[in-house]
Parts: structure tokens; sequence; C-alpha cells
């Protein structure tokens, strides 16, 4: 009776939970999209599209950093953010190494009127740039980034943290004011 009671029970579990007979396949061809495919399928486009379409909707010149960090980087692109209203609209550019995905540069930029504010969260420092504004250095989990205004604008240098001991805040500070004052 043992025997005929474990055996149902079997069954039963087996019913309840299915069984999974589902095949995967897999082609080893397979590979992941390369930059130049992955990153218009979400919303990037060159950086001078970019930049174009951000100050045609702000009526406004933008004046970028002249340097970059003093990394190898492969790819540029640029990608304006314009949903509904103003308040989060942004431009995004994006500095990538196909070869060391560690080299990663963003510079995100908003109009001054709909920043994002600041609060202290005890991972900041603050440096003055050449021209007397204040600049915030953020540690973030994954990135380090340097937050300032410049003119009508937001900027935010952000820098994988995986590379902070080549991309220094004192490196973020000097791409800061390479901008035109």
């Amino acid at each position: 009776m043992n025997k005929g009671i474990s055996l149902l029970l079997l069954i039963f579990s087996i019913l309840i939970c299915g069984i999974d007979t589902d095949k995967v396949c897999a082609n080893e061809n397979d590979k992941p999209p390369s930059y130049e495919e992955f990153f218009p399928e979400i919303g990037y486009k060159t950086a001078e599209e970019a930049i174009k379409e951000f100050e045609q909707h702000f009526k406004q010149d933008l004046k970028l950093p002249l340097r970059i960090p003093p990394i190898a980087f492969t790819h540029y692109f640029g990608r304006f953010n314009n949903l509904d209203g103003d308040t989060n609209d942004s431009l995004d550019l994006a500095f990538i190494n196909e070869k060391s995905p560690e080299n990663h540069y963003k510079i995100d930029i908003r109009y001054l009127k709909n920043k994002i504010t600041i609060r202290d969260k005890g991972n900041q420092k603050i440096y003055t740039l050449k021209n007397g504004q204040k600049a915030i250095f953020i540690i973030e989990r994954n990135s380090n980034i340097l937050v300032f205004e410049k003119d009508h604008w937001q900027y935010m240098l952000g820098i994988d943290k995986r590379i902070a001991n080549k991309v220094t805040p004192e490196i973020l500070v000097e791409i800061a004011n390479s901008i035109d004052y």
C-alpha cells in the first residue's frame, strides 16, 4: 500500500508541476549587436545630430567641453530626450570603447531651469572652477559624477568607477574648465 501511495503522489506531483519539454536552440554564430546597431535602437544617433536637435529645441547655443578624459574611445553617440514638457528634456552624450567597456564617459546636459537638485548624502566633495563657480563631485556606486552650472545649463560629467584611478576628480574639473568661459 505504501508503494501505491508513493506512486500516486509522484504522478500527482508531476501533473501539478507539469513537465517542461521545451527545447532551447542556440546558434554558435549568435553575437550581441554591435554598438552601431544597439545604440540607435535605444534612441542614440550621431552626437552632432543630437546636439543640433537640443539647441533647436531650447533655441540656445550649447557650449561643450573642449577636452575629454585621457582614455581611448572607439565610439561616441548622442541622444536628445524630448519628453512631455521641458522638465525632463536633456542631452546625453556617450563615449565608449568597444574593447574596454570600463572606458565609458558620459555628459548629461539639462536646461538650468529644470536642473536636478543634488542632495548631500555624504558622498560629495566641492571643487571650484576657474570662473569661480562651484562644482560638486559625487561618488556613486558605479560611477563618479561632476555636476556644475554654466550659462543656461546644468552639466553632469560621469565616468565609470572602474577607471576612477585614470580619470580623477581633478581631470573632470579640467574638462569642465575647458568649456569656453
